[in-house]
C-alpha cells in the first residue's frame, strides 16, 4: 500500500482540500439550516468517497488486501453522501447518527490503513491522528445527540478542518517520501550501470 499511496499522493491531497473546504463553508454561515448543511455534508462526503474508490481501483498491482480497506472507506462516504443527498429533508438528529456512523467508521478503517502503513512511513503519526479525530468525533456525536444543530455545525467543521490539513500534510509527506525513493532508485540504477 506504501507504494501505491506514495505514487497517488495528490489524492490525499483531493481528499484533504475537499474536507478543508467543507469546514470552511460551514464555519462561514453557522446559521445555516440543517436542509443546506445535509447537501454540503452530502456532496462532501460523495466528492471523498469517489476519490477512496478512485484510491482503491487505480493500481491493480497493490495487494488486494490495501485495496479493499481504501475501497471500503470509499464506499462508507459514498453511501452516507447518496443517503444525504436523497434525503436532504431528514431531521437534524438523522443527519447526526448519519455523520456519527460514517464518521466513526471512516475512523477505524484509517487507523488500520495508519497501522498498516507505519513500516512504511516511519514515524507518520498524522494518519493515526486523522483516524482517531474521526472516530472521536463520531463518537461524540453519538453520545450527545441533543446539542443543537449550531454545535453540530460547528463541530462538524472544526473537524472537517483539522481532518483536511492533516491529511494534506500526508499528501505532501507522501510525495516528498516518493520523491526521494525515486532520486534514490535512479541514484542506485546509474551506480549498477557504472559497475
Amino acid at each position: 500500500m506504501g507504494d501505491f499511496l506514495l505514487r497517488r499522493w495528490w489524492l490525499v491531497v483531493v481528499r484533504g482540500v475537499a474536507a478543508i473546504l467543507f469546514g470552511i463553508v460551514s464555519l462561514a454561515w453557522p446559521g445555516i439550516t440543517v436542509l443546506a448543511l445535509v447537501l454540503v455534508f452530502g456532496v462532501y462526503a460523495f466528492i471523498d468517497g469517489l476519490v477512496a474508490v478512485a484510491v482503491a481501483l487505480a493500481d491493480k498491482v497493490v495487494p488486494s488486501a490495501d485495496r479493499w480497506m481504501t475501497g471500503l472507506l470509499g464506499v462508507v462516504s459514498l453511501a452516507a453522501g447518496i443517503v444525504a443527498v436523497t434525503l436532504p429533508e431528514i431531521t437534524a438528529l438523522t443527519l447526526l447518527y448519519v455523520i456519527a456512523a460514517w464518521s466513526v467508521v471512516a475512523g477505524v478503517l484509517q487507523i488500520v490503513v495508519a497501522w498498516r502503513l507505519r513500516k512504511v512511513l516511519a514515524r507518520e503519526w498524522l494518519l493515526f491522528v486523522s483516524g482517531g479525530l474521526s472516530l472521536a468525533l463520531g463518537l461524540a456525536l453519538f453520545i450527545s445527540p441533543g446539542e443543537g444543530a449550531i454545535a453540530l455545525i460547528v463541530t462538524i467543521a472544526a473537524f472537517a478542518l483539522l481532518w483536511g490539513i492533516v491529511l494534506t500534510l500526508v499528501g505532501i509527506r507522501l510525495r516528498t517520501i516518493g520523491k526521494r525513493r525515486a532520486a534514490e532508485a535512479e541514484l542506485a540504477e546509474g551506480t549498477t550501470a557504472a559497475l
